[in-house]
C-alpha cells in the first residue's frame, strides 16, 4: 500500500481550506460590490475654511454665554441694606430670584456637571452615530436650554437649564476639534486649532461686554434669548447639511451594506465586533464576537451593554497610553494655575499692588495675551514641523519660561514692572493651547479622538480649575499674604513644564493616519479621498 506523499493533503483538510478560501473570498467580493453600489457620500458644499469659520463662530457663542452669565449685567447683585436700614433692590439673576452667593455659585456648578457628564457620552455615541449629527443634537439642546434660561421662573428651573447648556456644549467640544484636524491643511493643522481655541478668551471677554450692555439697557433675560437666536441657525445647519464623516469612522450609508461582510470577517478572523442599531461593526475597539453571541433580554439592553463594553475598552487604551497620560497630567497642573488666576487674580492684584481697576487690568491682559499667545503657539509648532515630540518641546519650554516671568512679576514691588512681566508670562503660557490639544488628537487612533478630547476636558476641570479656587482660598486663609500665595500658585507651572518635558523622551507615534481600526472594509478605506476636498465631488477610485 503506497504511503501518501508529504505534499498530499487529507480530504478533510482540503475541505476546510476550500471553505476558508470561499469564506474569505465572499467578504472581498461583497466589499467590492458594496463600494461600487454604495460609494462614500459626496462632501458638503462648504470648504475646509468655511468649516473652520462656522466652528469658530459656534465656539465663540459658547464662551460668550459663559462670559455673559458672569457679567454684572446678567448675574447682577443681591438685595442689600446698610446700617441705617436703607435697602437697595437687587439686580439680574441674583436679585430677581433672591439668591445667596452659594446659590449663585451653584449655577456655575450645574453647567459644569452637565458638561463633564455629557462629554464622554457624546464621544462614545460617535462610534454608533454620525458625529456631525450629534453636534446638531447638542446645539439644539443648547439653544432650547439658553432660551429656557431667559424664560426661567425660579432658581431650580434656571439651574436645570444651565445644566442642559453644559450638555449641549459637551457635544461640540468633544467632536469639533477632530473635524478641524481632519480638514486642516497638513502644514497648518496646529494653526487652525489655535484659531479655534482663540475663541475661548475672546468669547468670554465679548460675553462680559454683551451681558453688561444687554442687562444694563434692557433686561438680563434678553441676553439669553439673544444667544439662543444666534445659535439656532447652526443647530438647524447640523441637521439639514449633508453630514461629514470623521476619519476612522464608517460611513452611515455604508453600514448596512458592510454588515454581512463584517459578520463573516468576525467569524473567520475571530476579531472584535459591536452591534449598534441592529448592525454588527468590526474593529479592534469594538465588542468581541463572543460577546455578541451572549443572549440578551432585549435589543436595548444589548446596545447599552455593548456601549459600556466599548467605552471600557477605549478607556483602557487611553489610560495605558503613556504619551496621552503625560500630556493630560501636564494639562491638569497647567489648568490648576490658570483657573485660580482667573478667579483670584484681580483680588490678589488689588491687595498686592493696590490697583483701583484690577478687574480691567487682569481682564485686558488675559484677553490680549490669550489671543496672541494661542495663535502664536499654533503657528510656531507648524513652523517647527508639527510632531508630538516637537509639541512637548514647545509645551515644556513655553510653560517654563512663562512660569519664570509670572513668578518674577509677583516678586516685583513696582506695578508697571509687574504688568510688563506678567503680560510676557501669560503670552508664553497661552502658547500651549494649540500644542496640547494637537497631542490629544494625534497620540491616539482616529476613532478615539472624540473620547480623547472628552476625557481631557473632564480631567482638567475635575482635577484642575474646579478644585484650585477653593484650595488657593484655603492657602490664603492660612498664610494671609497674597504675594506669597500667588508665588506658591505660580510655582505649580514649573511642575506642569516638568511633566511635559518627560513627554519629549517618550516614544511617540503620530496615529492620525492609522486606519487599522477603521470599521470599514479595506477597499472602502483605500478608495476614500480626503474629506472636504474643496467643492469637488468625491467618487470611488479603482485600486
Amino acid at each position: 500500500m503506497a504511503s501518501p506523499s508529504p505534499s498530499s493533503t487529507p480530504p478533510k483538510a482540503e475541505e476546510k481550506e476550500s471553505s476558508a478560501q470561499q469564506s474569505n473570498a465572499q467578504p472581498e467580493a461583497m466589499a467590492r460590490s458594496s463600494s461600487t453600489k454604495d460609494p462614500p457620500p459626496a462632501p458638503s458644499w462648504f470648504t475646509p475654511k468655511r468649516l473652520l469659520i462656522i466652528f469658530c463662530v459656534i465656539n465663540m457663542i459658547n464662551y460668550v454665554d459663559r462670559g455673559a452669565i458672569a457679567s454684572n449685567g446678567v448675574n447682577g447683585s443681591a438685595r442689600s441694606c446698610d446700617d441705617k436700614g436703607i435697602c437697595t433692590s437687587g439686580s439680574g439673576i441674583q436679585g430677581e430670584f433672591h439668591l445667596t452667593n452659594f446659590e449663585d455659585g451653584l449655577l456655575s456648578s450645574a453647567f459644569m456637571v452637565g458638561l463633564l457628564v455629557a462629554s464622554p457620552i457624546f464621544a462614545s455615541l460617535a462610534k454608533s452615530h454620525n458625529p456631525f449629527r450629534l453636534i446638531g443634537v447638542g446645539l439644539s439642546v443648547w439653544t432650547l436650554a439658553a432660551a429656557g434660561c431667559g424664560s426661567a421662573f425660579s432658581f431650580w428651573f434656571i439651574a436645570i437649564c444651565r445644566m442642559l447648556v453644559g450638555v449641549g456644549e459637551a457635544s461640540f467640544i468633544s467632536l469639533a476639534a477632530p473635524f478641524i484636524d481632519d480638514n486642516a491643511p497638513v502644514s497648518q493643522k496646529t494653526a487652525w486649532l489655535a484659531m479655534f481655541y482663540m475663541c475661548i478668551p475672546s468669547g468670554v471677554a465679548l460675553g462680559y461686554v454683551y451681558g453688561g450692555f444687554v442687562g444694563g439697557h434692557f433686561n438680563w433675560r434678553y441676553a439669553f434669548w439673544g444667544e439662543a437666536l444666534l445659535m439656532l441657525p447652526f443647530a438647524v445647519f447640523g441637521f439639514v447639511v449633508k453630514p461629514l464623516q470623521l476619519k476612522g469612522f464608517a460611513h452611515v450609508e455604508s453600514k448596512k451594506a458592510l454588515t454581512s461582510v463584517e459578520t463573516v470577517s468576525a467569524v473567520n478572523d475571530d476579531s472584535e465586533a459591536s452591534k449598534v442599531d441592529g448592525h454588527i461593526l468590526v474593529g479592534r475597539d469594538g465588542i468581541s464576537a463572543d460577546d455578541l453571541n451572549t443572549p440578551c433580554k432585549s435589543v436595548g439592553i444589548c446596545n447599552i451593554r455593548n456601549q459600556f463594553s466599548r467605552f471600557a475598552k477605549d478607556m483602557k487604551v487611553l489610560l495605558v497610553d503613556k504619551v496621552y497620560v503625560i500630556n493630560v497630567l501636564g494639562y491638569i497642573a497647567y489648568n490648576f494655575v490658570i483657573g485660580a488666576y482667573s478667579y483670584w487674580g484681580p483680588k490678589a492684584g488689588y491687595n498686592i499692588y493696590h490697583m483701583k481697576s484690577a478687574d480691567m487690568m487682569f481682564g485686558g491682559v488675559t484677553i490680549v495675551c490669550g489671543i496672541l499667545g494661542t495663535i502664536s503657539g499654533g503657528f510656531i509648532l507648524d513652523r517647527m514641523s508639527a510632531t508630538i515630540s516637537h509639541a512637548f518641546i514647545l509645551l515644556s519650554g513655553a510653560t517654563f519660561l512663562g512660569a519664570i516671568f509670572c513668578f518674577l512679576a509677583f516678586c516685583l514691588r513696582s506695578l508697571y514692572g509687574f504688568i510688563v512681566l506678567f503680560a510676557v508670562g501669560e503670552l508664553l503660557v497661552f502658547a500651549t493651547q494649540a500644542p496640547v490639544n494637537y497631542v490629544c488628537l494625534h497620540c491616539v487612533k482616529p476613532s478615539l479622538r472624540p473620547l480623547s478630547m472628552a476625557i481631557s476636558t473632564v480631567s482638567i476641570h475635575i482635577f484642575g480649575d474646579v478644585p484650585s479656587s477653593p484650595l488657593v482660598g484655603v492657602l490664603q486663609d492660612h498664610v494671609n499674604n497674597w504675594r506669597e500665595t500667588a508665588l506658591i500658585l505660580t510655582s505649580i507651572l514649573f511642575l506642569a513644564a516638568g511633566i511635559w518635558f518627560i513627554g519629549v523622551f517618550l516614544h511617540s507615534v503620530d496615529k492620525f493616519n492609522d486606519e487599522s481600526e477603521s470599521q470599514v472594509s479595506a477597499n472602502t478605506v483605500a478608495n476614500r479621498k480626503p474629506l472636504l476636498d474643496g467643492n469637488e465631488e468625491e467618487s470611488p477610485r479603482e485600486v
